[in-house]
């Protein structure tokens, strides 16, 4: 086996909290330096490793990926940087700020020949991968209404760039990258958006509560993410015709991750029983209830495909395409939310 070299672009939460552990666990990977203004929290965390500055600086070493975590509002930059200097390319969600950025990054690494896909994780939720599971073998029938929730009890505001007035701040672009790309991944683009979103905390703070609605044929999905919410309900709603699925409780691999704990040991992404979700069937007349195990998530499947498109030339794990699909859907709902209109997508 032949390790892809890596080179990780910034060393913040998620840098040091997913990247850094996912990778390091992984034969297939070797972090050859990391770029951060921060050299003492890189080598508490990893011993010995070459630290710098500068993208620069990292582009000059000797490296064939480039993983790049830094504030939202750089990464188009630094995604075309590392293209330009020959390098395949991983960049955490969202995918840029502007999606005909991302369109001119789709061609750019096509017509280099290099590999350019986004950290969507979250498709490999154990509680997303059982419900697209039971989508996929029918066990629902027919959709006709979906919700997602991604909701905290949050009432101070942080002084960091997430929450601050700037271009790729707030929780569209955060959490709403993520519950976009399961919605799309389900069931594709819709016909239309409407949404609403603002700082509720702070009207001087970055956006902090989103509702989003998108509209297919007879099909509703509903997307949540409010910061004070101190009793949250279920996190997933999914209605179909021939059954009900309702999930609580949130992924464990985040807080796993960040607790030092092995992505690649046999326990690792199995769900505690108490967080299982409840499936409801009608058959006849008869209504069926039953508590049903989670799919087993795991985080380590988006690098490994990675390895697969780099070294075996197999798909990408996350198509370019579908990631820049959610920045289109996410400018749609500033749209909405702006003039208080439905959105039609073409």
């Amino acid at each position: 086996m032949q390790p892809i070299k890596v080179g990780l672009a910034g060393y913040g939460f998620s840098g040091q909290s997913f990247h850094r552990p996912l990778l390091s666990h992984l034969e297939e990977f070797h972090i050859e330096a990391v770029m951060s203004s921060n050299e003492e929290k890189v080598l508490n965390d990893m011993e010995g490793m070459n630290v710098v500055t500068s993208l620069e600086d990292l582009l000059q070493e000797d490296i064939e990926l480039v993983v790049i975590t830094t504030p939202n509002h750089l990464h188009y930059s630094m995604i075309k940087q590392s293209l330009l200097a020959d390098k395949h390319v991983i960049v955490e969600k969202p995918f840029v700020t502007d999606s005909r950025e991302g369109q001119e990054l789709l061609a750019l690494a096509k017509e280099r020949g290099l590999h350019l896909s986004v950290f969507h994780n979250r498709r490999w939720d154990a509680d997303f991968l059982t419900i697209q599971q039971l989508v996929k073998e029918g066990t629902l029938g027919p959709i006709y209404t979906y919700e997602a929730h991604f909701d905290r009890y949050r009432p101070a505001i942080k002084d960091r760039w997430k929450e601050n007035k700037i271009e790729g701040a707030g929780v569209l672009y955060d959490l709403g990258s993520h519950l976009l790309d399961q919605a799309l991944t389900l069931f594709g683009k819709p016909n239309w958006v409407q949404a609403d979103v603002f700082p509720q905390r702070d009207p001087e703070k970055a956006e902090d509560y989103f509702l989003i609605t998108l509209g297919y044929d007879v099909m509703r999905v509903q997307l949540y993410s409010r910061s004070i919410v101190l009793d949250p309900g279920p996190r997933y709603q999914v209605h179909g015709l021939k059954g009900s699925f309702v999930k609580h409780g949130m992924d464990r691999q985040e807080d796993d991750l960040k607790a030092g704990k092995n992505p690649v040991s046999e326990e690792w992404g199995i769900e505690d029983e108490e967080n299982w979700g409840v499936l409801t069937t009608i058959s006849g007349e008869e209504v069926t209830s039953e508590v049903i195990p989670s799919e087993k998530g795991d985080y380590t499947q988006f690098y490994l495909g990675v390895y697969g498109a780099v070294r075996e030339n197999q798909p990408l794990p996350v198509d370019p395409e579908e990631a820049l699909n959610v920045i289109t859907i996410i400018e749609a709902c500033k749209e909405s939310a702006a003039s208080g209109r439905v959105i039609n997508i073409n």
